[in-house]
Protein backbone atom coordinates (compact mmCIF):
# COMPACT_ATOMS: atom_id res chain seq x y z
CA UNK A 1 0.00 0.00 0.00
CA UNK A 2 1.38 3.38 -1.02
CA UNK A 3 1.62 6.15 1.61
CA UNK A 4 -1.11 8.81 1.25
CA UNK A 5 -0.21 11.65 -1.09
CA UNK A 6 0.36 14.94 0.72
CA UNK A 7 -2.29 17.41 -0.43
CA UNK A 8 -2.39 20.11 2.27
CA UNK A 9 0.10 22.60 3.81
CA UNK A 10 -0.17 21.14 7.34
CA UNK A 11 0.86 17.63 6.25
CA UNK A 12 3.61 19.12 4.11
CA UNK A 13 4.97 21.01 7.13
CA UNK A 14 4.97 17.77 9.12
CA UNK A 15 6.96 16.06 6.37
CA UNK A 16 9.42 18.96 6.27
CA UNK A 17 9.93 18.66 10.04
CA UNK A 18 10.85 15.00 9.65
CA UNK A 19 13.14 15.72 6.72
CA UNK A 20 15.21 18.17 8.76
CA UNK A 21 16.65 15.26 10.74
CA UNK A 22 17.35 13.07 7.69
CA UNK A 23 20.92 12.51 6.54
CA UNK A 24 19.98 11.61 2.96
CA UNK A 25 16.94 12.76 0.96
CA UNK A 26 16.15 11.34 -2.46
CA UNK A 27 13.83 13.33 -4.70
CA UNK A 28 12.29 13.18 -8.14
CA UNK A 29 9.50 15.06 -9.89
CA UNK A 30 6.79 14.47 -12.45
CA UNK A 31 6.06 17.41 -14.73
CA UNK A 32 4.55 18.34 -18.07
CA UNK A 33 6.49 20.68 -20.33
CA UNK A 34 4.79 20.74 -23.71
CA UNK A 35 2.08 23.33 -23.01
CA UNK A 36 3.70 26.01 -20.83
CA UNK A 37 6.67 28.39 -20.89
CA UNK A 38 8.21 26.68 -17.86
CA UNK A 39 7.53 23.00 -17.14
CA UNK A 40 4.44 22.50 -14.98
CA UNK A 41 5.33 20.70 -11.75
CA UNK A 42 2.70 18.04 -10.93
CA UNK A 43 4.19 15.74 -8.29
CA UNK A 44 7.24 15.50 -6.03
CA UNK A 45 8.47 12.12 -4.80
CA UNK A 46 10.60 11.90 -1.68
CA UNK A 47 12.63 9.08 -0.11
CA UNK A 48 14.53 8.86 3.16
CA UNK A 49 15.80 5.84 5.06
CA UNK A 50 12.52 5.88 7.03
CA UNK A 51 9.80 6.74 4.53
CA UNK A 52 8.54 7.33 1.01
CA UNK A 53 6.23 10.25 0.27
CA UNK A 54 4.53 12.02 -2.63
CA UNK A 55 3.56 15.70 -2.67
CA UNK A 56 0.69 16.84 -4.89
CA UNK A 57 1.95 20.20 -6.15
CA UNK A 58 -1.34 20.87 -7.94
CA UNK A 59 -3.23 20.64 -4.64
CA UNK A 60 -0.71 22.65 -2.57
CA UNK A 61 -0.20 26.18 -3.85
CA UNK A 62 3.09 26.82 -2.03
CA UNK A 63 5.69 24.04 -1.79
CA UNK A 64 8.54 26.43 -1.03
CA UNK A 65 8.86 25.06 2.54
CA UNK A 66 9.95 21.76 0.98
CA UNK A 67 12.47 23.39 -1.36
CA UNK A 68 13.89 25.38 1.56
CA UNK A 69 14.49 22.19 3.52
CA UNK A 70 16.58 20.85 0.62
CA UNK A 71 18.59 24.08 0.47
CA UNK A 72 19.39 24.04 4.19
CA UNK A 73 21.01 21.65 6.64
CA UNK A 74 23.84 19.17 6.16
CA UNK A 75 21.91 16.33 4.51
CA UNK A 76 22.69 15.07 0.99
CA UNK A 77 20.02 15.58 -1.66
CA UNK A 78 20.10 12.68 -4.13
CA UNK A 79 18.68 12.89 -7.66
CA UNK A 80 18.97 11.26 -11.06
CA UNK A 81 19.48 13.61 -14.02
CA UNK A 82 18.32 16.39 -11.74
CA UNK A 83 18.51 19.43 -14.03
CA UNK A 84 14.76 20.04 -13.97
CA UNK A 85 14.52 19.50 -10.20
CA UNK A 86 17.32 22.02 -9.72
CA UNK A 87 15.53 24.45 -12.04
CA UNK A 88 12.31 24.12 -10.02
CA UNK A 89 14.24 25.02 -6.88
CA UNK A 90 16.09 27.92 -8.45
CA UNK A 91 12.92 29.45 -9.85
CA UNK A 92 11.07 28.95 -6.55
CA UNK A 93 13.59 30.06 -3.93
CA UNK A 94 16.69 31.13 -5.85
CA UNK A 95 18.88 28.38 -4.38
CA UNK A 96 19.73 24.76 -5.00
CA UNK A 97 20.50 21.90 -2.60
CA UNK A 98 23.40 22.60 -0.27
CA UNK A 99 24.83 19.12 -0.84
CA UNK A 100 23.77 17.62 -4.16
CA UNK A 101 24.49 14.13 -5.48
CA UNK A 102 23.33 13.14 -8.97
CA UNK A 103 23.46 9.37 -9.48
CA UNK A 104 23.52 9.72 -13.27
CA UNK A 105 26.69 11.81 -13.15
CA UNK A 106 28.20 9.61 -10.44
CA UNK A 107 27.56 6.48 -12.48
CA UNK A 108 29.56 8.01 -15.34
CA UNK A 109 32.63 7.89 -13.07
CA UNK A 110 32.01 4.18 -12.38
CA UNK A 111 31.20 2.80 -15.84
CA UNK A 112 31.62 3.48 -19.54
CA UNK A 113 28.00 4.60 -20.02
CA UNK A 114 26.78 8.18 -19.75
CA UNK A 115 24.16 9.46 -19.71
CA UNK A 116 22.31 6.39 -18.47
CA UNK A 117 18.59 6.04 -17.82
CA UNK A 118 17.53 5.54 -14.22
CA UNK A 119 16.53 1.91 -14.84
CA UNK A 120 19.93 1.15 -16.37
CA UNK A 121 21.79 2.65 -13.41
CA UNK A 122 19.66 0.71 -10.91
CA UNK A 123 20.13 -2.52 -12.86
CA UNK A 124 23.89 -2.09 -13.29
CA UNK A 125 24.75 -1.17 -9.71
CA UNK A 126 21.97 -2.75 -7.64
CA UNK A 127 20.76 -5.63 -9.78
CA UNK A 128 17.10 -4.51 -9.67
CA UNK A 129 14.67 -3.49 -12.39
CA UNK A 130 12.36 -0.61 -11.46
CA UNK A 131 8.71 -1.12 -12.37
CA UNK A 132 7.47 0.46 -15.59
CA UNK A 133 4.06 1.05 -17.10
CA UNK A 134 3.02 4.70 -16.57
CA UNK A 135 5.44 6.51 -18.88
CA UNK A 136 2.54 8.04 -20.86
CA UNK A 137 0.71 9.37 -17.81
CA UNK A 138 -0.68 12.90 -17.94
CA UNK A 139 0.42 13.93 -14.45
CA UNK A 140 -1.94 16.90 -14.47
CA UNK A 141 -5.05 14.74 -14.26
CA UNK A 142 -6.59 13.92 -10.90
CA UNK A 143 -7.16 11.68 -9.08
CA UNK A 144 -3.93 9.73 -9.51
CA UNK A 145 -4.28 5.96 -9.30
CA UNK A 146 -2.33 3.68 -6.98
CA UNK A 147 -0.49 2.36 -10.04
CA UNK A 148 0.59 5.87 -10.99
CA UNK A 149 1.77 6.68 -7.48
CA UNK A 150 3.66 3.40 -7.25
CA UNK A 151 5.34 4.09 -10.59
CA UNK A 152 6.32 7.57 -9.40
CA UNK A 153 7.76 6.20 -6.16
CA UNK A 154 9.91 3.72 -8.11
CA UNK A 155 11.92 6.73 -9.28
CA UNK A 156 13.08 7.44 -5.73
CA UNK A 157 12.90 3.98 -4.16
CA UNK A 158 16.47 3.10 -5.13
CA UNK A 159 18.13 6.51 -4.86
CA UNK A 160 19.58 6.02 -1.37
CA UNK A 161 20.94 2.50 -2.05
CA UNK A 162 22.41 3.83 -5.30
CA UNK A 163 24.06 6.69 -3.46
CA UNK A 164 25.74 4.36 -0.96
CA UNK A 165 26.88 1.90 -3.65
CA UNK A 166 28.30 4.60 -5.92
CA UNK A 167 30.07 6.33 -3.04
CA UNK A 168 31.61 2.97 -2.13
CA UNK A 169 32.95 2.48 -5.68
CA UNK A 170 34.14 6.06 -6.00
CA UNK A 171 35.94 5.85 -2.67
CA UNK A 172 37.70 2.64 -3.70
CA UNK A 173 38.83 4.27 -6.94
CA UNK A 174 39.74 7.58 -5.27
CA UNK A 175 37.34 9.58 -7.41
CA UNK A 176 35.15 11.29 -4.83
CA UNK A 177 36.95 14.59 -5.41
CA UNK A 178 36.47 14.21 -9.17
CA UNK A 179 32.73 13.77 -8.73
CA UNK A 180 32.51 16.73 -6.34
CA UNK A 181 34.31 18.91 -8.90
CA UNK A 182 31.93 17.80 -11.65
CA UNK A 183 28.81 18.30 -9.53
CA UNK A 184 29.86 21.83 -8.58
CA UNK A 185 30.60 22.65 -12.21
CA UNK A 186 27.31 21.13 -13.38
CA UNK A 187 25.30 22.98 -10.74
CA UNK A 188 26.97 26.26 -11.67
CA UNK A 189 26.20 25.64 -15.36
CA UNK A 190 22.51 24.89 -14.67
CA UNK A 191 22.25 28.01 -12.52
CA UNK A 192 23.90 30.19 -15.16
CA UNK A 193 21.71 28.75 -17.93
CA UNK A 194 18.46 29.40 -16.08
CA UNK A 195 18.09 32.98 -17.25
CA UNK A 196 20.51 32.94 -20.17
CA UNK A 197 18.92 34.55 -23.20
CA UNK A 198 20.94 33.03 -26.01
CA UNK A 199 19.35 33.99 -29.31
CA UNK A 200 22.21 32.35 -31.19
CA UNK A 201 20.69 28.96 -30.39
CA UNK A 202 18.02 29.50 -33.04
CA UNK A 203 18.54 26.69 -35.54
CA UNK A 204 19.46 27.51 -39.13
CA UNK A 205 21.27 30.83 -38.64
CA UNK A 206 24.78 29.67 -39.47
CA UNK A 207 24.99 31.33 -42.90
CA UNK A 208 23.10 34.54 -42.13
CA UNK A 209 24.79 37.92 -42.50
CA UNK A 210 25.05 40.65 -39.82
CA UNK A 211 21.74 42.35 -40.69
CA UNK A 212 19.80 39.08 -40.78
CA UNK A 213 21.35 37.95 -37.50
CA UNK A 214 20.24 41.20 -35.90
CA UNK A 215 16.68 40.52 -37.07
CA UNK A 216 16.91 37.04 -35.51
CA UNK A 217 18.11 38.63 -32.28
CA UNK A 218 15.19 41.06 -32.10
CA UNK A 219 12.58 38.44 -33.04
CA UNK A 220 14.01 35.98 -30.52
CA UNK A 221 13.79 38.50 -27.66
CA UNK A 222 10.25 39.42 -28.66
CA UNK A 223 9.27 35.72 -28.78
CA UNK A 224 10.82 35.07 -25.38
CA UNK A 225 8.88 37.87 -23.69
CA UNK A 226 5.64 37.04 -25.53
CA UNK A 227 5.86 33.32 -24.73
CA UNK A 228 6.48 34.09 -21.07
CA UNK A 229 3.52 36.50 -21.02
CA UNK A 230 1.24 33.90 -22.60
CA UNK A 231 2.78 31.03 -20.60
CA UNK A 232 3.35 29.08 -23.80
CA UNK A 233 6.41 27.25 -25.17
CA UNK A 234 8.47 29.62 -27.28
CA UNK A 235 8.22 27.58 -30.46
CA UNK A 236 4.45 27.48 -30.10
CA UNK A 237 4.48 31.27 -30.42
CA UNK A 238 6.88 31.49 -33.38
CA UNK A 239 8.91 28.62 -34.83
CA UNK A 240 12.66 28.90 -35.43
CA UNK A 241 12.30 28.33 -39.17
CA UNK A 242 9.89 31.27 -39.45
CA UNK A 243 12.27 33.51 -37.53
CA UNK A 244 15.02 32.57 -39.98
CA UNK A 245 12.74 33.15 -42.97
CA UNK A 246 11.79 36.61 -41.70
CA UNK A 247 15.47 37.38 -41.16
CA UNK A 248 16.38 36.27 -44.67
CA UNK A 249 13.62 38.28 -46.35
CA UNK A 250 14.06 41.35 -44.13
CA UNK A 251 10.45 42.38 -44.82
CA UNK A 252 9.19 45.05 -42.44
CA UNK A 253 5.56 45.47 -43.48
CA UNK A 254 2.86 43.55 -41.57
CA UNK A 255 1.13 42.48 -44.79
CA UNK A 256 4.26 40.97 -46.33
CA UNK A 257 5.17 39.29 -43.03
CA UNK A 258 1.80 37.55 -42.77
CA UNK A 259 2.04 36.53 -46.44
CA UNK A 260 5.00 34.27 -45.68
CA UNK A 261 3.98 30.65 -45.91
CA UNK A 262 3.42 29.18 -42.46
CA UNK A 263 2.80 32.49 -40.71
CA UNK A 264 -0.97 32.13 -41.12
CA UNK A 265 -0.89 29.07 -38.86
CA UNK A 266 1.07 30.73 -36.04
CA UNK A 267 -0.19 32.32 -32.85
CA UNK A 268 1.05 35.79 -33.90
CA UNK A 269 -1.61 36.91 -36.37
CA UNK A 270 -2.43 39.89 -34.16
CA UNK A 271 1.24 40.74 -33.68
CA UNK A 272 2.30 41.50 -37.24
CA UNK A 273 3.05 45.13 -36.39
CA UNK A 274 5.30 44.07 -33.50
CA UNK A 275 7.16 41.65 -35.77
CA UNK A 276 7.64 44.42 -38.32
CA UNK A 277 9.10 46.62 -35.57
CA UNK A 278 11.52 43.82 -34.67
CA UNK A 279 12.71 43.61 -38.26
CA UNK A 280 13.24 47.38 -38.42
CA UNK A 281 15.20 47.40 -35.14
CA UNK A 282 17.39 44.59 -36.39
CA UNK A 283 18.13 46.26 -39.71
CA UNK A 284 19.01 49.47 -37.86
CA UNK A 285 21.45 47.68 -35.56
CA UNK A 286 23.24 44.82 -37.36
CA UNK A 287 25.28 42.30 -35.44
CA UNK A 288 28.96 43.14 -35.44
CA UNK A 289 31.12 40.53 -37.07
CA UNK A 290 33.53 38.78 -34.72
CA UNK A 291 36.93 40.33 -35.07
CA UNK A 292 39.84 38.05 -35.67
CA UNK A 293 42.19 40.36 -33.75
CA UNK A 294 45.06 39.31 -35.99
CA UNK A 295 44.70 35.70 -34.84
CA UNK A 296 46.69 33.31 -36.99
CA UNK A 297 44.97 30.62 -38.99
CA UNK A 298 45.57 27.18 -37.47
CA UNK A 299 48.05 25.01 -39.38
CA UNK A 300 46.90 22.14 -41.60
CA UNK A 301 48.36 19.54 -39.27
CA UNK A 302 45.91 20.53 -36.52
CA UNK A 303 43.10 18.56 -38.13
CA UNK A 304 45.39 15.54 -38.61
CA UNK A 305 46.61 15.64 -35.00
CA UNK A 306 43.06 15.99 -33.72
CA UNK A 307 41.90 12.95 -35.69
CA UNK A 308 44.95 10.94 -34.66
CA UNK A 309 44.65 11.73 -30.95
CA UNK A 310 40.86 11.57 -30.60
CA UNK A 311 40.85 7.77 -30.04
CA UNK A 312 43.11 8.32 -27.04
CA UNK A 313 40.17 9.82 -25.16
CA UNK A 314 38.05 6.70 -25.55
CA UNK A 315 40.93 4.33 -24.80
CA UNK A 316 41.94 6.11 -21.60
CA UNK A 317 38.35 6.33 -20.35
CA UNK A 318 37.45 2.73 -21.14
CA UNK A 319 40.44 1.45 -19.18
CA UNK A 320 39.60 3.71 -16.26
CA UNK A 321 35.91 2.67 -16.41
CA UNK A 322 34.82 6.27 -16.87
CA UNK A 323 32.36 7.26 -19.57
CA UNK A 324 34.21 8.95 -22.43
CA UNK A 325 31.11 11.06 -23.15
CA UNK A 326 31.38 12.49 -19.64
CA UNK A 327 35.04 13.37 -20.11
CA UNK A 328 34.73 15.06 -23.49
CA UNK A 329 34.46 14.62 -27.25
CA UNK A 330 36.69 14.59 -30.30
CA UNK A 331 36.21 18.37 -30.42
CA UNK A 332 37.52 18.59 -26.85
CA UNK A 333 40.71 16.82 -27.98
CA UNK A 334 41.05 19.16 -30.94
CA UNK A 335 40.58 22.20 -28.66
CA UNK A 336 43.37 20.98 -26.39
CA UNK A 337 45.72 20.32 -29.31
CA UNK A 338 44.99 23.78 -30.75
CA UNK A 339 45.58 25.42 -27.37
CA UNK A 340 48.90 23.63 -26.83
CA UNK A 341 49.98 24.71 -30.32
CA UNK A 342 49.22 28.32 -29.53
CA UNK A 343 45.90 28.60 -31.32
CA UNK A 344 42.51 29.28 -29.70
CA UNK A 345 40.33 26.21 -29.98
CA UNK A 346 36.58 26.40 -30.30
CA UNK A 347 34.88 26.93 -26.98
CA UNK A 348 37.96 28.40 -25.32
CA UNK A 349 36.55 31.89 -25.04
CA UNK A 350 33.67 32.97 -22.84
CA UNK A 351 32.49 36.56 -22.68
CA UNK A 352 35.68 37.78 -24.27
CA UNK A 353 37.97 36.11 -21.73
CA UNK A 354 40.36 33.24 -22.39
CA UNK A 355 39.53 29.93 -20.78
CA UNK A 356 41.51 26.72 -20.55
CA UNK A 357 40.21 23.92 -22.79
CA UNK A 358 37.98 21.37 -21.08
CA UNK A 359 40.65 18.63 -21.11
CA UNK A 360 43.22 20.96 -19.52
CA UNK A 361 41.12 21.50 -16.40
CA UNK A 362 40.55 19.55 -13.20
CA UNK A 363 39.98 15.80 -13.22
CA UNK A 364 39.88 15.70 -17.02
CA UNK A 365 43.44 17.00 -17.18
CA UNK A 366 44.61 14.37 -14.70
CA UNK A 367 42.88 11.55 -16.57
CA UNK A 368 43.15 12.54 -20.23
CA UNK A 369 44.74 15.94 -20.82
CA UNK A 370 48.12 15.13 -19.34
CA UNK A 371 48.43 12.01 -21.51
CA UNK A 372 47.64 14.00 -24.65
CA UNK A 373 50.17 16.64 -23.55
CA UNK A 374 52.82 13.92 -23.23
CA UNK A 375 51.92 12.57 -26.67
CA UNK A 376 52.25 16.04 -28.19
CA UNK A 377 55.59 16.56 -26.44
CA UNK A 378 56.93 13.20 -27.62
CA UNK A 379 57.17 11.88 -24.06
CA UNK A 380 54.68 9.11 -24.82
CA UNK A 381 53.90 7.10 -27.93
CA UNK A 382 50.87 5.16 -29.15
CA UNK A 383 51.21 1.68 -30.57
CA UNK A 384 48.96 -1.23 -31.41
CA UNK A 385 49.25 -3.91 -28.76
CA UNK A 386 46.81 -6.46 -30.20
CA UNK A 387 44.74 -5.66 -33.28
CA UNK A 388 42.18 -8.34 -32.30
CA UNK A 389 41.65 -6.81 -28.86
CA UNK A 390 38.60 -4.59 -28.36
CA UNK A 391 41.01 -2.01 -26.93
CA UNK A 392 44.11 -2.40 -29.13
CA UNK A 393 46.01 0.80 -28.34
CA UNK A 394 48.63 1.25 -25.60
CA UNK A 395 50.52 4.34 -24.44
CA UNK A 396 54.19 3.92 -23.64
CA UNK A 397 56.81 6.25 -22.19
CA UNK A 398 59.48 7.24 -24.68
CA UNK A 399 62.94 6.48 -23.33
Amino acid sequence: MNPPTITDPKTLDELCSRLRSAQHIGIDTEFVSEDTFFPELCLIQVATIDELATIDTLAIEDVNPFWKVLAEGEHVTILHAGREELNFMLRAIGAGPKNLFDVQIASGFCSNEYPSAYGSVVSRFLGHKPAKGEQRTDWRKRPLTDAQINYALEDVRYLLPLYHRLVEILTERERISWLEEELHSWQDEVTAALDRKDWRRVSGIGKLGPASLAVVRELWHWRYEEAQRRNRPQRRVLRDDLIVELAKRKVDSPERIMAIRGMERTAVKKNANELADCVRRGLASPVERERGGGRRQPPSQLSLLGQFLAPALGTICRRAEIAASLAGTASSVRDLVAYRMGFAGEGNSRNGTSQLPLLARGWRAKLVGNVIDDLLDGKKSIRIFNAKNSDPLVFEDVL
